[in-house]
């Protein structure tokens, strides 16, 4: 039976009524599987390239920042693979970028008053053992770049408010260059900024997936209150409505 995944939708019934038609012609897809990898713009929507530019002009601005790639919110982990293609197309020889990704891999593991009662545990989960089918996709990117030896990523499991802080124990010598928030709630959101805080230089980036969403109401109210929305300019990106980022000034 087919695990259930709650998620908020915005789309109109007609507007998922086409993704969905898409996607039966991506499942069915007669190009050749030694072309399907190539042909993939065959399918993406605006929104989805849309998305792929944010994180490549982000990218561009990390690239003389020293430090690693944290993601708080993998979930699937499209954001992840990007990074690693990223790498390999404008720094290819940098393995000192460590991506370094936080997730339960089984939804919200809990919503605080500040999320503003729209979403509940357990959430925006995946696919039962997805960790594992992630790590061999994000593996075949490592073995399709310069350097392929060396594991230059890393998934940690579990309530980032906690597994974090062991992390950043275990690896003291972690500088952030980019830390992108996706977990689209307060607490973790709050406890990651606040953990990573020490972790940051001149030039870091905060990457926000739902500031100033009124879904996700917590995101926003975690930047104000570790951060304020004064240490730097909230800069978004002009083909979305949601995504944001900061430039990390001291």
């Amino acid at each position: 039976m087919t695990q259930e995944i709650r998620t908020l939708v915005g789309s109109t019934q007609s507007e998922a009524d086409r993704k969905r038609a898409m996607v039966a012609r991506l499942r069915g897809s007669r190009v050749a599987d030694g072309e399907l990898l190539d042909n993939l713009a065959l399918y993406l929507t605006r929104q989805t390239l849309s998305r792929i530019n944010f994180m490549q002009d982000i990218y561009r601005q990390i690239v003389p920042v020293h430090g690693v790639i944290m993601e708080f919110g993998v979930r699937w982990g499209q954001n992840l693979a990007l990074f690693s293609n990223l790498r390999g197309i404008h720094e290819p020889f940098n393995y000192n970028r460590k991506l370094v990704g936080f997730d339960t891999f089984d939804g919200f593991p809990s919503v605080a008053p500040e999320d503003g009662g729209r979403v509940q545990a357990g959430d925006y989960g995946v696919a039962e053992n997805w960790q594992a089918d992630l790590e061999d996709i994000l593996d075949f990117h490592t073995q399709n770049a310069p350097i392929p030896h060396k594991k230059k990523h890393a998934l940690v499991k579990g309530d980032a408010s906690l597994t974090l802080p062991q992390y950043l124990h275990d690896h003291p010598e972690t500088i952030v260059a980019l830390a992108y928030f996706d977990f689209d709630i307060y607490k973790p959101t709050r406890d990651c900024l606040a953990a990573i805080l020490p972790h940051l230089t001149k030039g870091s980036i905060l990457a926000f997936d739902e500031l100033n969403t009124p879904e996700f109401p917590g995101e926003t109210i975690a930047l104000r209150e570790v951060l304020g929305l004064s240490r730097g300019a909230i800069r978004r990106d002009p083909n979305s409505p949601l995504t944001s980022y900061m430039v990390f000034e001291g």
